[in-house]
């Protein structure tokens, strides 16, 4: 049986905290920050403050992005995934939304908070 600290995973983690800043909502799943934030975005929201690592839900450590009430959109077309970013250079997460939104430029969106969970050792 493999074994992994929560420190060794808390560290990952710690790097989400202090770097994720900026949430996009994306046309489909990015796999770099130029399509995060150029290519696929059509809306962001910056400034975030990710929590702590903590206790995962069933398992694991995880982070919680937290829920965002006032992104701005900045293209039409519907959402249907997430990317967290460093607001400058480097992509640190993705996922697909819980349901995907149709949006609208110069409106708002919304998402619930979102856990970035890195689960126990196998």
């Amino acid at each position: 049986m493999t074994f992994l600290s929560d420190e060794v995973r808390d560290q990952g983690l710690d790097y989400l905290d202090a770097n994720g800043t900026r949430i996009d909502i994306c046309s489909q799943e990015p796999a770099t920050y130029a399509e995060a934030t150029t290519t696929y975005t059509l809306g962001n929201k910056t400034g975030l403050n990710t929590g702590a690592p903590e206790d995962g839900d069933s398992e694991g450590r995880k982070v919680v992005v937290p829920a965002v009430t006032d992104g701005s959109v900045t293209g039409n077309g519907t959402a249907t995934h997430w990317a967290l970013t460093n607001g400058a250079d480097e992509l640190l997460a993705t996922g697909a939304l819980s349901s995907s939104q149709v949006v609208t430029s110069g409106n708002t969106f919304t998402l619930s908070a979102i856990d970035i969970t890195i689960n126990d050792a196998a």
